[in-house]
């Protein structure tokens, strides 16, 4: 029989995972997700064709009614996770970065091996989610979340 670990008492309670594949759930997030995301790629400067693309690839009207309106829609998992990690990226740049040096940043070519040289929104564009939580998980990294 095996036996359960017994760990100190602690104040900590780990943050609530958000179940993406729960509908309710995405309705929920949905309009506040999509809104907090148009507003990174306004400040970011990012032009709506390679917003749509991190979005994987939503088409034209899809996307500019979701701009215009988007209560009561509900984007899938995915698109959720995406700007999730959307979300990630910009906290993390903002915690090591100057305002302007962290608007920039997804337009900058990069050195880093992980870029190849390519910026770092050419780089999640092409690779996509898997791309986008390798942006974050450096991220993290330098400023000392990993």
């Amino acid at each position: 029989m095996a036996t359960l670990l017994s760990y100190p008492a602690t104040r900590y309670e780990a943050p609530k995972i958000l179940d993406f594949s729960d509908e309710k759930v995405r309705e929920e997030y949905t309009p506040a997700g999509f809104r907090i995301f148009l507003n990174i790629m306004d400040e970011w400067k990012v032009k709506d064709a390679d917003a749509r693309e991190l979005l994987r690839s939503i088409g034209n009207g899809p996307f500019y009614e979701l701009k215009k309106n988007a209560e009561g829609k509900v984007l899938d998992s995915e698109r959720l996770q995406r700007i999730s990690y959307v979300v990630g990226i910009y906290k993390a740049l903002r915690i090591l970065y100057d305002k302007e040096t962290a608007d920039s940043f997804v337009h900058l070519p990069n050195s880093n091996r992980l870029f190849g040289g390519r910026t770092p929104l050419e780089y999640m564009k092409k690779g996509g989610l898997l791309a986008m939580q390798s942006v974050r998980r450096l991220l993290d990294a330098r400023r000392g979340g990993i």
